[in-house]
């Protein structure tokens, strides 16, 4: 385990015995450490989760982390089944294009996404399409047109080139999780459990992955965790079903004044908020961390972003995929394999590794609102991630394949019998467990 992120969470020193990981170092194809990612930010996360316990009056145990469940949790959305059948989805224009200068990628994951590409490069919704336009422009043009129409699209940088860049620089000083005051309170009271978040109230305002393995995290830890959606909304079937276990499912639409009242009256009573929007999205709509803060003193408020909260890419729209484009991950890939164009992570690992990093920072700014009390103020971002991933060296290349059979599960819920990877992280003093399966969306009213 990477010491330096507990100490970064906390300020604290990790005793050297204080996680026992077993398993194979290399489990996965590549030469970038993702297993190490993968241990580390479980670990980190279940580490928090035994202070919490601690806090409590319990002890926690001795933690450990299997480098095979790790790899089968960061792969969690590529092995959900409902009735023994994967959950359909499809995004045929989402990829890799070639530019006359380079690759570029295009996500086009949802629909206002894909009528981004279309507004901004003048073209109708066709792969070939795409590939036309985009083979006849060089791949900044094609970059600056699609980010300008609102969507989202990264070019294939090198590392260098992106350490050059003005938004790589800023992503390079990124901390992996920053936690900060946020306001005044008086130490906020822990309810009696015997969980790590036992009556702790979250709102979980995320989308894709990161953000909702986070709450799923929580969830697994005691938490009662409801995710607010919108029937307005596009999502991807198999990440909801994946990272949907142990919450509650509520539709609230923020677009409208009865919507945001709603969410009002819900931030008064929880904990935490965590949030996935676009930043500065969900501040137009009024709530900013300040104003959050201002309707719970007290509370934690959690942001996530694609490229972190400082330099000129700050609002930008981003996803994994396309964070490992920009910042040589994908380059360097690419390279390694001997293929002509990016070569991605073996898994969503960006995504993966910052639900966990941030789980535990939450768990931490809980444990620091009971104990010296203020409303806190959690930061993380893929970009942040993706510095953290570079900086642990690399490995000699991984087995081609990796089947994570052993640790799945079957359970029953609102959707069928879903096949899932079990909560990876072992708690003695309270192993981590979802109570429920996925609730169907929005089929939970939106009160606590």
């Amino acid at each position: 385990m990477d010491a330096r992120v507990w100490t970064t969470l906390t300020g604290d020193t990790l005793a050297e015995d204080a996680v026992e990981i077993t398993g194979p170092e290399s489990v996965l194809p590549g030469t970038f450490r993702v297993e190490e990612a993968a241990t580390t930010s479980i670990a980190a996360a279940t580490l928090a989760a035994g202070e919490l316990l601690r806090l409590r009056g319990i002890e926690p145990g001795k933690i450990s982390v299997d480098t095979r469940h790790a790899a089968a949790s960061f792969h969690s959305e590529q092995y959900i089944r409902v009735d023994g059948e994967p959950v359909p989805f499809s995004a045929p224009l989402s990829g890799d294009y070639r530019a006359n200068d380079g690759w570029v990628r295009l996500h086009c994951n949802y629909p206002r996404h894909v009528s981004a590409v279309c507004w901004g490069l003048g073209v109708p919704a066709t792969r070939a399409a795409f590939e036309k336009v985009v083979a006849a422009k060089s791949k900044y043009e094609v970059e600056s047109a699609v980010v300008g129409a609102g969507g989202a699209a990264a070019v294939l940088r090198t590392r260098d080139e992106w350490l050059a860049h003005k938004q790589g620089q800023a992503s390079s000083a990124l901390p992996i999780a920053e936690i900060r005051p946020l306001g005044p309170s008086e130490p906020v009271r822990l309810f009696e459990s015997g969980r790590p978040l036992g009556g702790v109230r979250i709102l979980d305002l995320t989308h894709v992955i990161a953000g909702p393995v986070a709450g799923r995290v929580l969830a697994a830890h005691g938490a009662t965790v409801m995710h607010i959606g919108s029937a307005q909304l596009p999502t991807v079937p198999p990440l909801a079903v994946d990272t949907g276990m142990g919450k509650l499912s509520a539709y609230v639409d923020l677009e409208t004044e009865a919507g945001r009242s709603r969410l009002r009256k819900l931030i008064a009573r929880a904990d935490v908020v965590l949030q996935g929007f676009r930043p500065g999205s969900l501040t137009a709509k009024g709530f900013s961390p300040e104003a959050i803060a201002g309707l719970r003193p007290g509370i934690v408020v959690a942001d996530l972003s694609a490229y972190g909260w400082e330099g000129p890419w700050a609002r930008r729209r981003g996803f994994d995929s396309l964070v490992q484009m920009a910042s040589g991950i994908a380059d360097e890939g690419g390279r390694t394999a001997g293929l002509d164009g990016p070569g991605p992570l073996p898994v969503q690992a960006l995504d993966h590794a910052t639900g966990w990093l941030t789980a535990a920072a939450i768990m931490t700014a809980v444990r620091r609102a009971a104990t010296e009390g203020g409303s806190q103020h959690v930061r993380t971002s893929l970009a942040g991630t993706g510095e953290w991933l570079n900086s642990l060296g690399r490995k000699e290349a991984g087995p081609a394949g990796f089947d994570g059979a052993e640790w799945l599960e079957d359970v029953d819920g609102q959707l069928g019998r879903v096949t899932r990877v079990k909560m990876a992280g072992t708690l003695p003093g309270s192993n981590p467990q979802w109570t429920e399966a996925t609730h169907v969306a929005g089929s939970d009213r939106a009160v606590w």
